[in-house]
């Protein structure tokens, strides 16, 4: 079951997390007790990294702080931070040099995460009376402009899909494993572009997640709910080819009942799937950067200009909040738009 994968996970981040928090002051984990029945544990750790940081922060560019370590803070030293010295971080986490001299660089999407978990963090013991002051409260957050949603016309499906079947314009190098891939490959972008799966959720699908009786298949959704997605035709032949081939590769020992094997016979990562979709579509859209979010994006557009359900296509996807799919798909209800404008004539030609 694909449950086995998210249980895989949950016990990787759950080991990630308590190393973070054995490096932060020993009132952190409170927090993340108080939080834990609300979040994710992968966001729990995100939340650990970001707190490590800002600590590392206060005790080496505040003045107040400089010399001291991390894990001997108190929520006393933090009531004594301004909101000014919250501004002065969100200044640092620009651009700085790690501790492994890695030069690390945050736009404002990233500095308003930072941000956030730090307001989390204090509007947790505020809550509990235990902080006075709420600086962060205090900052405003980065400003965050809309990217442009990059997606595929349906000739650039095609297009992409025909790459992934011939392995045309791939290098000599790269079609010596394509022709040990293609099957697989096929597959991965025909789930995507016919299902709107994330990431996330494909590479956690095992053997017997799948209904072939029912076109169907079991995933484990982003907060952790189980969810049941169908597949059409194209879909279903794209998986049954693969299938065939797949079940006379025998896995390594912990990853065979997982569907989709890398070529060391292993489940395939969220990063060798990254790199499988730049590859083709590299080749197949080269003025396009396709990513496999952008390969959910355009089923999501392609659904809503089929039906003008907005519904529809977030219970597909597995929005919680409408209001989600309405932002992201915007562009598809422009184009409904300027067909209104065609449809309405004011006078006869």
């Amino acid at each position: 079951m694909a449950s086995n994968y998210a249980g895989g996970q949950y016990k990787e981040y759950t080991a990630m997390l308590r190393q973070r928090m054995s490096e932060l002051p020993s009132f952190c984990a409170e927090f993340f007790r108080g939080i834990e029945n609300e979040t994710l544990v992968r966001t729990r750790c995100a939340y650990a990294g970001d707190l490590r940081n800002f600590f590392r922060f206060v005790t080496t560019e505040l003045p107040a702080f400089q010399g001291r370590e991390v894990k001997s803070l108190t929520l006393s030293d933090l009531d004594a931070i301004s909101a000014t010295e919250i501004e002065m971080y969100l200044a640092h986490v620009s651009y700085y040099t790690a501790e492994d001299n890695r030069e690390v660089v945050n736009q404002d999407r990233a500095k308003a995460r930072k941000l956030s978990t730090i307001r989390s963090f204090y509007k947790y013991f505020c809550k509990k009376e235990k902080l006075k002051n709420n600086p962060p409260s205090l900052v405003d957050l980065p400003t965050i402009r809309e990217k442009a949603i990059i997606r595929l016309e349906p000739n650039e499906v095609a297009i992409l899909l025909d790459v992934v079947q011939s392995g045309d314009g791939l290098t000599e190098k790269q079609k010596k494993y394509h022709v040990r891939t293609q099957k697989r490959d096929l597959a991965i972008l025909t789930l995507f572009l016919g299902t709107g799966i994330r990431i996330s959720e494909l590479v956690g699908i095992d053997m017997d997640d799948i209904n072939f009786s029912a076109n169907e298949f079991s995933i484990i959704r982003k907060g952790g709910n189980q969810d049941i997605l169908v597949f059409g035709d194209e879909a279903r032949a794209a998986l049954l080819d693969y299938m065939l081939e797949r079940e006379r590769i025998i896995a390594e020992e912990g990853h065979e009942e997982a569907l989709f094997l890398s070529l060391q016979r292993k489940r395939i990562t969220v990063r060798a799937v990254e790199n499988l979709v730049e590859k083709y579509a590299a080749i197949a859209v080269p003025l396009k950067k396709i990513s496999p979010h952008k390969l959910r994006s355009t089923y999501g557009t392609t659904l809503y200009r089929e039906t003008g359900d907005i519904y529809l296509v977030a219970d597909v996807l597995g929005h919680k909040d409408v209001n989600t799919t309405r932002k992201h798909y915007a562009a598809a209800s422009e184009d409904r738009r300027r067909l209104a404008a065609k449809v309405v004539k004011l006078r006869e030609d």
